[in-house]
């Protein structure tokens, strides 16, 4: 019989393996790359591979997350097979949103890459970089979601520290009051709009360092079926 601790500990840091390409990609693509790049059609054009490499970090990012939950799923579906079935299906829910949203970006590489800078293109890339931020709205409803039954699963297993069970909570919380809040006006400017997700912030990378390092540990395992 495979010993139980050294299986959590390998699984775990395939865990950790894939989440940190998520975490990577996600800071070059949702980060460097906005910030470098700008939001109209001369700034963009001035950095038009490193445009590009940000959707391809984009899209290694949602391979990668959508693998993610599915490798987590192997570490914690023995403490609660519900909620662990909940968490890979919230995440695998902002994948097809994701890369929904991406393809309007795709839009933009397009007319980054024609000879027409007039207005009628500088207005068209507008309008596909606010349709791409649209769809990256509805996909971080889901990005905050997923983390709700993965702290969960954290707190109740205790296979990752708990306090990063707790920041994966109060992060998942934070994601879905931004995303609704964002419906309201002038909650966009104000200092909770602004820190909402740091705690999922430190919790994901937290999580994803500690798996890397010492994998999961073995904390409380779910009651074996008895069998006669």
């Amino acid at each position: 019989m495979q010993d139980i601790a050294s299986r959590l500990r390998r699984d775990g840091r395939v865990a950790g393996a894939l989440y940190l390409v998520v975490v990577l990609a996600g800071m070059v693509c949702l980060a460097y790359v906005p910030s470098r790049t700008g939001a109209t059609l001369a700034e963009a054009a001035a950095h038009a591979d490193l445009f590009r490499a940000g959707i391809a970090a984009f899209l290694m990012m949602q391979i990668a997350f959508l693998l993610v939950p599915l490798a987590l799923y192997r570490v914690l579906a023995d403490v609660d097979r519900r909620a662990a079935v909940l968490m890979v299906a919230l995440a695998a829910v902002s994948v097809p949103i994701g890369l929904a949203a991406v393809t309007h970006r795709l839009e933009a590489l397009t007319l980054l890459q024609g000879a027409d800078a007039g207005e009628a293109a500088q207005a068209a890339f507008a309008v596909s970089i606010q349709r791409y931020g649209y769809g990256l709205r509805i996909a971080s409803l889901f990005w905050g979601l997923w983390l709700l039954p993965f702290g969960w699963l954290v707190l109740r297993s205790a296979r990752l520290p708990r306090l990063l069970g707790l920041l994966l909570v109060l992060g998942g919380i934070g994601y879905v009051v931004k995303v609704f809040g964002g419906l309201v006006p002038g909650f966009a400017d104000s200092a909770f709009a602004q820190y909402a997700t740091l705690p999922a912030a430190l919790g994901e990378i937290g999580s994803c360092l500690w798996l890397l390092a010492f994998g999961a540990r073995q904390g409380r395992m779910a009651a074996p079926v008895s069998r006669s």
